[in-house]
């Protein structure tokens, strides 16, 4: 099984506000970079987004090493909330919804083609990946920024 180290970072303009999302794929001395923009969304929406992108490039079961900067992400993985949600029908432990069931389903349908591992890392703590991935992120909402003052310019 070809190990895959995959790096991820999600941004916020705001909180909802415009979002971005920015992944680092590596195999065998190759990364590839891979990013993107939701124009309202929240931080933890766009760091579990990262997550499921990254995981839709690879073409064949992996063992995906991923590290992340979320507490919510790995945490729900690496401390198993996520099996607990799944039995109390997607409540937490004080009985209210889970926030982002829809990309929660999603990352499990990804993950379950995968052997996955999850790894804190701390953000803007100097990490060359992380640090690379919130660039990436950042720049996908300031890009959107600019695009819709452009539009607004223009109209």
């Amino acid at each position: 099984m070809k190990k895959v180290i995959i790096y991820t970072d999600g941004a916020c303009s705001g909180n909802p506000g415009v979002g971005g999302w920015g992944a680092i794929l590596m195999y065998n001395g190759v990364a590839k970079k891979i990013s993107g923009y939701d124009k309202s969304t929240t931080n933890n929406r766009m760091e579990m987004f990262a997550v499921i992108q990254a995981l839709r490039c690879l073409n064949q079961s992996c063992h995906c090493v991923i590290y992340s900067d979320s507490q919510y992400v790995v945490d729900a993985f690496n401390k198993d909330w996520i099996t607990s949600w799944q039995q109390n029908n997607w409540r937490t432990a004080s009985k209210s919804e889970v926030k982002n069931v829809d990309l929660w389903k999603a990352l499990l349908y990804e993950i379950n083609k995968h052997k996955v591992e999850f790894v804190k890392v701390a953000g803007h703590a100097g990490d060359v990946y992380n640090e690379l991935c919130d660039e990436m992120a950042t720049t996908e909402v300031a890009n959107y920024q600019k695009l819709l003052k452009e539009q607004q310019i223009d109209q």
